[in-house]
């Protein structure tokens, strides 16, 4: 590695796929990632790469914050911007980062005064019968 380079850097796109694919596969759990796998398309094969890489393989990867804090932050985000069909899978990847069933009920609370108490209220809509289960995955 060079005085210009970050590790990051040195790291080869198959190395950070291959990170990333674990990673993925710890937050998200193997049926739901054997699921996206297997409903690869060539329209969305490009995609697929792009985010087991990136957001998988460099950003959940780095040693900056733990998972369960980066669930924090993805769940106010997916909340804040209304990304509704992505938050039931969050919520369950959250449980499975060691958040609690309460934390995610303040982290939810939480939002309803930056992001709005409309979009906390859609939060719990989605997340009460998620919360009620006994399985996280």
């Amino acid at each position: 590695m060079t005085d210009n380079q970050t590790a990051a850097e040195q790291t080869t796109d198959g190395e950070r796929y291959d990170a990333g694919m674990a990673t993925r596969r710890q937050v998200l759990g193997d049926e739901h990632v054997d699921r996206a796998v297997a409903s690869t398309t060539a329209v969305t094969a490009d995609f697929q790469n792009l985010i087991t890489r990136y957001a998988w393989g460099e950003i959940w990867t780095r040693p900056g914050l733990a998972k369960r804090d980066r669930s924090i932050g993805v769940l106010s985000s997916l909340i804040a911007l209304g990304h509704w069909e992505e938050l039931p899978m969050h919520l369950r990847a959250a449980l499975r980062n060691g958040l609690t069933r309460d934390e995610i009920i303040e982290v939810i609370l939480q939002s309803a005064i930056y992001a709005g108490v409309p979009a906390a209220n859609h939060a719990f809509g989605i997340a009460k019968d998620l919360l009620a289960e006994g399985d996280p995955s």
